[in-house]
């Protein structure tokens, strides 16, 4: 092992199985970041959480709508919440979904669902009755926390395919009388709560009565227990639970912490406003927004709907924004708002991006308005997420994706997983504390997204320069990326073809000056009669909106190999010679 000039107690390389990791970044860290982190000084993820409401006890965890949720209150929900699920008698392990939007309960049932040694099994509320059978099914879910207003989505999935535990949360979940009051108008007045028939669904505060009547016990939990399946496309675009461990999060959150002090300081954030306008059941905000936040001891504030521009520009004037985690799409769309450069930011002290690539020209226009720069990391549902991040000091956008984590070693990879040189082209491969355990009940797909040296293979394309900074040039897979979210071409095609008027389909990723990319579907008709709009309704049906086709054109045919197989790379480059 070399030495480390900085760090003279730790090297500055590693060998994993053969593969010598050198570690130029090490010397590029900010002062205060150290080269590596301890992802075990915490029992678990629980333990870490446990003492953060214990120590933030008095401060602010949550504020939607107005209200606020003081993390000693925050504590005694989610113990209400382990209680409950204790008094069901399932097993450790047992897996819970969790399909809610950004509102107060949250967190809670989160924190509860962890604190039985159960595993929290995120759930994109946007989902379809198809998507949502399928998250299901996969899981094997014993309960389902679900948002009252998509409780009409799972009596539409099949009665064997539902967890046999069904407790409903409303919007005013948590907040008092005022949630009584805006449950009331949410359910009769605006009529926004779709009918639905679900025998033996408990709503949630029948549901926290009893949970707080049974009391709780804390079992015990190892570091290596999964606490959270994170649904992602992996390297097949077939949905599947990235197993993502106590260690794994706990591991991340230090992380995060660790590339953050050179701004926040040495209180890391005490105090301080992050605006929570990233869904939680996405893994980037889950770990930033979540659990990092309240490690820290912030203030969340909670965004349910982030479309609604307005309610973020309502919340920042309320409680000046200290820390602001977005993705290029809402960055871009703030700053097309008039009122957004009238708001107060001599509080912002982190604006983070990640998700997606961030534009230049966003990120340019982003610092003139309020005069810091967007620092862009990078990560995958598979590293819980963060793996690489710009210094966080830097003073203006880098336009790449920066360097390593603390204890987070990279490779770029050629054929055969052949290490390249500084410079080359190749697959970025990840070595790191939080990285995934596996694929759930996936162990071939598990093992060929790891190289024999233990490095999980992301499947994009980079280029490591010499000081160890990364930069992103292309997708080995075929993931589209919408707003930051994953939108796998297959599946898309597997809905598509499923209509009886198409003979063939294809899908493809086409850039998008407002999210990134966009879906678009190319078709060859079986029933001539098929029409654009006969497809729209089809996908709307059976695909969350940011999945649904952007464009659609009809085709005489598809371009193929001489055996017959569909060439995806192909068509992108003549439709991108086109336009």
């Amino acid at each position: 092992m070399l030495v480390n000039k900085l760090y003279p107690d730790r090297g500055v390389s590693s060998n994993y199985g053969g593969v010598f990791v050198q570690k130029p970044w090490l010397s590029h860290y900010p002062e205060g970041v150290p080269p590596q982190i301890d992802p075990d000084g915490y029992e678990s993820l629980v333990d870490l959480l446990d003492q953060a409401c214990a120590r933030h006890a008095d401060r602010r965890a949550l504020v939607f709508m107005g209200s606020c949720l003081s993390y000693a209150e925050l504590d005694r929900h989610a113990k209400a919440v382990a209680g409950w699920l204790q008094s069901l008698g399932l097993p450790a392990g047992s897996r819970v979904a969790l399909m809610m939007p950004n509102i107060m309960p949250y967190m809670a049932v989160l924190l509860g669902t962890l604190r039985c040694g159960m595993v929290a099994v995120n759930v994109n509320p946007m989902y379809t009755a198809p998507e949502l059978e399928h998250q299901l099914r996969d899981s094997d879910a014993d309960v389902i926390f679900i948002f009252e207003n998509f409780a009409a989505t799972l009596q539409q999935v099949p009665v064997p395919a539902r967890p046999r535990h069904v407790v409903l949360v409303p919007v005013g979940g948590l907040l008092g009388f005022k949630g009584w009051v805006l449950d009331f108008a949410v359910r009769y007045l605006k009529r926004m709560v779709p009918p639905y028939s679900l025998d033996g669904a408990l709503m949630l505060s029948r549901m926290l009565s009893r949970g707080a009547a049974a009391g709780f016990i804390q079992p015990g939990i190892a570091r290596d227990d999964v606490a959270i399946l994170q649904y992602t496309g992996g390297t097949t675009g077939t949905p599947k639970g990235a197993m993502l461990t106590h260690r794994n999060l706990v591991a991340n959150v230090l992380q995060v912490q660790a590339v953050a002090r050179p701004v926040l300081g040495e209180k890391q954030g005490e105090g301080m406003v992050i605006l929570t306008a990233l869904p939680l059941y996405h893994i980037f905000a889950l770990t930033v927004c979540g659990l990092f936040a309240a490690h820290a001891g912030m203030t969340s504030v909670l965004i349910a709907d982030p479309r609604k521009l307005g309610t973020i520009l309502d919340a920042w004037r309320k409680d000046p924004v200290n820390i602001f985690p977005s993705v290029n799409t809402l960055f871009n769309g703030l700053l097309n708002k008039a009122e957004f450069a009238k708001l107060d930011f001599s509080a912002l002290r982190l604006c983070f991006g990640g998700g997606s690539a961030v534009q230049q020209a966003v990120a340019q226009k982003w610092q003139a308005v309020t005069g810091l720069p967007i620092i862009e990391g990078y990560g995958l549902s598979e590293t819980s997420p963060v793996a690489l991040v710009n210094p966080t000091n830097a003073s203006e956008y880098s336009g790449d994706i920066g360097f390593p984590l603390p204890s987070t070693d990279i490779v770029v990879l050629g054929e055969n997983d052949r290490e390249l040189p500084p410079g080359e082209a190749g697959e970025l491969a990840i070595q790191g504390p939080q990285v995934m355990k596996g694929y759930w009940q996936r162990p071939e797909e598990t093992a060929a997204s790891f190289t024999a040296s233990g490095f999980f293979k992301t499947g994009d394309i980079a280029i490591m320069s010499a000081e160890g900074r990364v930069r992103i040039i292309d997708r080995k897979k075929d993931m589209i990326l919408v707003s930051g979210f994953n939108v796998y071409p297959n599946e898309v095609e597997q809905v598509v073809a499923q209509h009886p008027g198409v003979l063939e389909c294809m899908v493809l990723g086409l850039p998008s000056a407002q999210t990134g990319e966009m879906v678009a579907l190319y078709v060859v008709k079986k029933d001539p009669a098929l029409t654009e709009q006969d497809l729209r309704d089809w996908c709307a049906r059976q695909l969350t909106g940011y999945k649904r086709p952007h464009v659609i054109e009809f085709r005489a045919e598809l371009p193929k190999s001489n055996a017959g197989k569909l060439l995806r790379r192909a068509l992108r480059d003549e439709v991108l010679q086109k336009n």
